[in-house]
């Protein structure tokens, strides 16, 4: 592994670039404090009583070979979408003073979001909380199924070549080279599931039933709880893929707690409430894939970040165990 910079000195560094971003949009005397830095690099931005998101996007976020200010603007444009067309709460895109969806410093494209407010329940979740996190998943499927895309509309596309081909590239590593990066169990795990989902998804085929606008990555750290209300977060992930993903993807993140049947059970029944469930026949191979999807990214993001490359044996190991029980 090349010699990683301190991730101190990689957050100054972008840090740079969000304050010359921010000259792009009306956001007066902004104050930036650091949120995260990893898939993307974020700061919370206070400006008077309006608080903003503010994204630095990694580059080929969404793919090698595709334009990523196309790929953020369309995920922007299904954010508006969503707040016209239905109740959910979702962040607000916030347009630059010449009207556009992103800007690009330093040859990085970011974007602005208004701040959502609610608690994260990650740490202590309830059935309750899966129940409406299920309502949610619904009704953005229900959205997704009736609306048709703009022109130009450009987003990643979760199918078998994705998850388990070359079209990724994490970390600055093309999707095919993370493999290598794994340890020899987990490689055999990977390609066990690769192998399996290849036949299920082929299976499964694109139809309206299975397949459409996904967010992807709704785990219970992408849904905030305020009151009654559920607000949503970070659509980076959003694309066309399968609404059995969706459900897999907090599920996954529970997979190893003793209430795990309890939290499944209320995830699909806030869903069928609302929309038709999908067929859950598969929905533990898409559990499994998450684990690779995962797995892929964590890896080659190591190769960059100095705080995933110090956890990097830990995570390897817990995905070991994770397909030691489905396989």
């Amino acid at each position: 592994m090349p010699e990683l910079v301190s991730k101190r000195a990689q957050v100054a560094r972008i840090r740079r670039t969000a304050v010359r971003a921010l000259a792009d949009y009306p956001v007066d005397e902004p104050r930036l404090s650091f949120i995260a830095h990893g898939e993307n690099t974020t700061f919370r931005v206070d400006s008077g009583d309006a608080r903003f998101l503010l994204r630095v996007h990694r580059p080929n976020r969404h793919g090698r070979g595709v334009d990523s200010r196309a790929a953020v603007g369309s995920e922007l444009a299904w954010l508006t979408a969503l707040q016209a067309d239905t109740e959910l709460s979702v962040p607000t895109p916030i347009r630059t003073r010449s009207g556009q969806w992103t800007t690009v410093a330093d040859g990085r494209v970011c974007s602005v979001l208004g701040w959502q407010n609610g608690r994260m329940q990650a740490a202590n979740p309830r059935p309750v909380h899966f129940r409406r996190l299920g309502g949610i998943l619904a009704r953005l499927h229900d959205h997704a199924s009736a609306w048709s895309p703009p022109s130009g509309f450009v987003r990643m596309r979760w199918d078998w070549e994705t998850f388990f081909g070359d079209t990724m590239e994490y970390g600055g590593v093309p999707a095919a080279g993370c493999w290598d990066l794994l340890p020899a169990p987990v490689r055999e795990q990977f390609d066990e599931v690769a192998r399996r989902m290849r036949t299920v998804m082929a299976d499964l085929g694109t139809n309206p039933d299975a397949f459409g606008l996904i967010h992807a990555d709704l785990h219970l750290e992408n849904a905030l709880f305020d009151g009654d209300a559920v607000r949503l977060i970070d659509f980076d992930d959003c694309g066309f893929g399968y609404w059995l993903y969706d459900l897999a993807v907090p599920l996954w993140d529970n997979r190893f707690r003793a209430d795990y049947t309890a939290f499944r059970a209320a995830l699909l029944e806030g869903y069928g409430e609302r929309r038709e469930l999908p067929d859950l026949t598969h929905l533990d191979d898409f559990i499994a894939t998450r684990d690779v999807a995962f797995g892929l990214w964590f890896a080659g993001t190591a190769q960059v970040n100095p705080a995933f490359a110090a956890d990097l044996d830990r995570v390897m190991d817990y995905i070991r165990r994770s397909l030691d029980r489905v396989l």
